[in-house]
């Protein structure tokens, strides 16, 4: 049987904090807009790693969304399954592939939560990519509809350095 630690060898290049270097939203219901975000992936002994996200207005510092969750591969399987809730409103969960040869996961919402008192549009679909582009660069893509844009459409893009502490 694998221990906790085999079980998530194959996601360690996630493991740390990082921070963007280039980070922009958009959606065809908005501007396009510059944010900071940082991530942060950690190991704590159970077959999976958790993370935390926190993005801000680098012009005032002004909080925009936080998000906190698992991912988690399935043992022996290039599966992943990655577990998200957020301040906003929202749950999702995404499932997906793992390359390891290109250090690459690949996700699509399964199913997605919101509070009964969320504002329109609903988010109805998601699909997110998370790249390690180099040993300490890392890029997230992320593809979204809702209930008033149903085409899959981008909405966040960021490049990340890993933070040494």
């Amino acid at each position: 049987m694998a221990n906790n630690t085999d079980n998530v060898k194959s996601i360690a290049w996630l493991i740390g904090k990082w921070e963007s270097t280039e980070a922009t939203a958009s959606f065809p219901s908005m501007q396009p807009m510059p944010y900071k975000e940082e991530l942060v992936f950690t190991h704590v002994g159970q077959p999976m790693l958790n993370f935390s996200f926190h993005a801000w207005n680098p012009q005032n510092g002004e909080p925009l969304h936080k998000e906190s969750g698992f991912l988690r591969v399935k043992p022996g399987t290039n599966e992943v399954a990655f577990m998200c809730a957020q301040n906003l409103g929202i749950v999702e969960i995404e499932e997906g592939s793992l390359n390891e040869e290109h250090s690459q996961v690949d996700l699509e919402s399964r199913a997605i939560g919101r509070m009964s008192f969320a504002t329109e549009p609903h988010t109805t679909k998601i699909s997110r990519k998370f790249k390690l582009l180099k040993g300490d660069t890392l890029e997230q893509t992320v593809f979204m509809s809702t209930t008033k844009h149903h085409e899959l459409t981008p909405h966040l893009y960021a490049v990340y350095k890993k933070i040494n502490e």
